[in-house]
Order: structure tokens, then C-alpha cells, then sequence
């Protein structure tokens, strides 16, 4: 597949993935093919480079923010949708499924979202948030159990269709933001900004895995490491006399020196 097809080592795994999976059932359904199955079984994935973690700063984010119209009502809704996403760091599904009666408008504001594995969470808003999700219901009313972000025939959008409408806004951000023509924004960028702002910000990761809802801690720490700035700020924290290009610090004060050389 990957010298004919040209597909990545992730593609070749996925189909390997389905093959193993195939094969248990069969194994499981005809016991006299077991052999072969376990054969099969044995198949390794094949190990690739893990490209780093993608993310945007505060002033990509605020770029990318101000491109939507927000005088029409698809534009506001996309600007309230992505605004949902940098505060919450929620999943594209997540946001989507938003009703109303998910989020306390009063303070202080949360909203309740329905994860992965069936996990449900709670949420902090900002005061920005919860205003501009008001005036997407004032100007769109939603029952309580009907979600949030809808398209023009009141429909629930679709990931897809969110993840074409950022690629435009994107586009039209790197204008201002030469760095984000580099970046392959997707939707689910925005939780990772989110994950590596908290632990910038120096949020313990036991309180982002809960803010995340991540089944492990492992995943959380991820952000840990894509962070550049946090590494810096661990580095500049190393003893000055320890650098190499300078002198021991014993070396550095004179008197002791001189006692020294008098022994």
C-alpha cells in the first residue's frame, strides 16, 4: 500500500487495524482457522515519526477570530461557535451538541458537555462567552433541548462543514498572520491551543485533564512538551553558574582562590 498506493504509514495502519480485528472475529467464529488468525494476529504495526503537536498563540487565535461577518447570522454564529471552542477547549462534537439547557447563564457561568466514552464534564465560560452566545440566541432562538449551532435551515451543522469554514477564515487570517499559512488549522487545533495556553499559564495538569476530559494523564502531558515557551522558561531557571562558557563559581570569587593556593 504504501510503495503502490502512496498512503502514509497512519493509512496502512488503520487497514492493518481492521485486518486484526477481521481475523479475531473469525478466529472466534471458526476454531479450526485459529492458527492462521494468530499468524495474522502477530502482524506488527509499523512505527512512524510523530509529527509535532499544532497549536496556535494568543495573536493567531485573535486573527483568526475577528474574520467572521458577524452582521450576518452564519458569520455570528461561526464566531460564537469558535469562541465556545477557545474557551472550553471542548471536541468539534462536543460544542455541536450544545443545547441551552446545557449552559448557566448566571453566574458563575458553566457549561455541562457530553464527551467521549459517555463522560459528561462541566465547564467554566468567560462572561465574553456567555454574552456573545445570548446575542446568538436573541437573534436565533433555540429550545432548550435543540442545539446551539445550526445552519440556515436550522439543521445541526456537521464537523465537515466547520472544518471548511475555518479553512476559508484561516486563509483570509494569515494575511494579517504570515505564521498561520504554515499551520494545518483544524477544529480540533483549538483544544490543543487550549491545552498548551493552561499549562503556559502554569494550570496543573490534573485540573486541565479534568478541564480536557482525558481518559489519561499521558495525553495531557503532551501539551506539556509541545510548549516552547514553558521549556525556555524551565531553562532559564537552570543555575547561571552550571552554564557551559563560564567559570565555576568557586572560581569566581577571588579569596577563596588565593586560600586555596596558599595550601
Amino acid at each position: 500500500m504504501e510503495k503502490d498506493r502512496k498512503v502514509s504509514i497512519g493509512t496502512r495502519n488503520c487497514r492493518l487495524a481492521a485486518i486484526h480485528s477481521f481475523f479475531t472475529f473469525v478466529a472466534h467464529r471458526e476454531p479450526l482457522a485459529i492458527a492462521q488468525c494468530a499468524e495474522i494476529a502477530r502482524i506488527p504495526v509499523k512505527k512512524g515519526p510523530r509529527p509535532a503537536m499544532c497549536y496556535m498563540d494568543a495573536e493567531e487565535i485573535a486573527a483568526v477570530l475577528r474574520e467572521p461577518d458577524r452582521s450576518s447570522l452564519e458569520g455570528q454564529r461561526d464566531h460564537a461557535l469558535l469562541a465556545f471552542l477557545y474557551n472550553t477547549g471542548a471536541r468539534i462534537q462536543e460544542a455541536l451538541d450544545v443545547c441551552p439547557r446545557a449552559i448557566r447563564f448566571e453566574s458563575p457561568a458553566q457549561v455541562e458537555l457530553f464527551g467521549k466514552g459517555r463522560k459528561t464534564r462541566i465547564c467554566p465560560l468567560w462572561p465574553e462567552t456567555v454574552a456573545i452566545i445570548k446575542a446568538l440566541l436573541r437573534r436565533q432562538p433555540r429550545a432548550d433541548n435543540e442545539p446551539i449551532f445550526v445552519n440556515r435551515y436550522g439543521q445541526p451543522l456537521s464537523a465537515a462543514g466547520i472544518r471548511f469554514k475555518l479553512k476559508q477564515y484561516v486563509q483570509s487570517a494569515s494575511l494579517q498572520v504570515p505564521s498561520l499559512a504554515k499551520k494545518r488549522i483544524t477544529p480540533h487545533t483549538w483544544r490543543h491551543s487550549v491545552g498548551v495556553q493552561l499549562v503556559a499559564a502554569g494550570v496543573d495538569v490534573t485540573v486541565i485533564r479534568s478541564w480536557l476530559g482525558h481518559a489519561r494523564l499521558d495525553t495531557t502531558n503532551h501539551y506539556a512538551r509541545a510548549n516552547l515557551d514553558t521549556k525556555r522558561k524551565a531553562l532559564e531557571q537552570v543555575e547561571p553558574s552550571t552554564k557551559p562558557g563560564r567559570p565555576l563559581r568557586w572560581k569566581r570569587n577571588p579569596e577563596l582562590v588565593a586560600w586555596l593556593e596558599s595550601l
